[in-house]
């Protein structure tokens, strides 16, 4: 857990929640709100062999972007919201979040 300001983007705080984290456990998987959405999240991911689960943006397009998103961004408009969320996975970071929200 990092605490920080509102000038710190998640998107920066990201590397180093990930490197903390492998030093303990082997990270398979990111899951993470639009907050994260960004290639840059994408390609570090990738280059650890972790699978990211971020909700991409409303207006996401399907011919921009890392591959990994590109696919989420396919299987969202071919599923629907509910059904991508499931299969990913990607509703336990609301027990997350309430976790964290409490502490």
């Amino acid at each position: 857990m990092e605490v920080s300001t509102d000038d710190m983007h998640d998107v920066k705080a990201l590397p180093g929640l990930v490197e903390e984290a492998e030093g303990n456990v082997r990270v398979a998987k990111v899951i993470g709100d639009g907050a994260y959405d960004s290639g840059e999240v994408y390609d570090l991911l990738e280059a650890k062999g972790v699978e990211p689960v971020i909700k991409p943006r409303r207006n996401a397009r399907l011919g921009a972007g890392p591959p990994a998103r590109r696919r989420a961004v396919a299987l969202i408009r071919e599923l629907g919201y509910d059904a991508w969320a499931k299969l990913t996975g990607y509703g336990r970071r609301w027990t997350v979040e309430t976790s964290y929200s409490t502490f």
